[in-house]
């Protein structure tokens, strides 16, 4: 919702600033819309077109590559969890309530990132009432931290025991990074500011436009097609910036197959 409202928001600016641009035409006279006139906007025109064509590309490059940043974090998070439940599962019997536990932490994981999706059945769902969408949350982080001194206080009774022991902690320092990994994807590339100064200058472009345009019907869609173009533009990096929501989001397929394995 937040992404979709931004470009209707951004829309309206645009049509806004374009349509002044219109009205600004009609109450100028003659001999502020000289050949001359109308030639020096064009260039200053062009300049500024040229200029926010290539930030906005910019802007769309460095939102894709974080976006698929954070696609690859969750996938490398969710992989670690599979292998820790594995470790802990060949250690045996001695390890299954630290099993519980990140079965636990798992579903934890998956109810407060894409809330809105339904819970997989036979799985126990932790209250995921005021955890946070993105970033570290402090109930998921204490949860975690024990399931790691619980591996650390682990007392193995002979070699093998040992040895699957010491591969479980190696496991859960691997899965600490990706979780860490993860979470710093919730800051992303771009800031308001960035955005609040780039709208200005394409309303800047549009109301330029505005003021060039005949007053034709042909040129007025021709214009409109202009302002949706770069609307969708706005759209889609607001879109990639919501890494777990929107028409992009990072789907819970990974970490759902993970939740699954472990209640095998």
């Amino acid at each position: 919702m937040t992404e979709t409202l931004a470009a209707f928001i951004f829309c309206a600016l645009l049509s806004g600033s374009a349509i002044f641009g219109i009205k600004l035409r009609g109450w100028l006279s003659e001999e502020h819309l000289s050949e001359r006139t109308l030639e020096a906007i064009r260039l200053v025109t062009s300049l500024l077109v040229t200029f926010a064509a290539l930030v906005l590309s910019l802007q769309l490059s460095n939102v894709k590559g974080a976006f698929d940043q954070a696609y690859r974090d969750r996938n490398a998070d969710a992989a670690g969890l599979a292998q820790l439940d594995e470790c802990l599962r060949a250690y045996g019997a001695g390890a299954e309530p630290i099993r519980l536990d990140l079965r636990s932490y798992t579903a934890g994981v998956i109810a407060s990132t894409w809330p809105l999706e339904p819970k997989q059945e036979g799985v126990s769902y932790p209250d995921t009432t005021g955890m946070a969408r993105e970033g570290a949350d402090p109930s998921l982080g204490a949860l975690i931290a024990r399931i790691g001194r619980a591996i650390n206080a682990l007392a193995p009774a002979d070699a093998l025991h040992a040895n699957v022991a010491a591969e479980c902690r190696a496991t859960y320092q691997r899965l600490q990074q990706r979780r860490w990994a993860v979470v710093e994807d919730v800051r992303g590339p771009v800031s308001p500011l960035f955005t609040s100064i780039m709208t200005f200058w394409l309303m800047l472009v549009f109301l330029s436009f505005g003021l060039q345009i005949p007053r034709k019907r042909l040129a007025a869609i021709v214009l409109a097609i202009g302002i949706v173009s770069i609307s969708t533009v706005m759209f889609v990096i607001t879109d990639l910036e919501t890494h777990y929501g929107g028409l992009f989001g990072i789907s819970s397929a990974s970490m759902r197959d993970v939740l699954a394995g472990m209640a095998r």
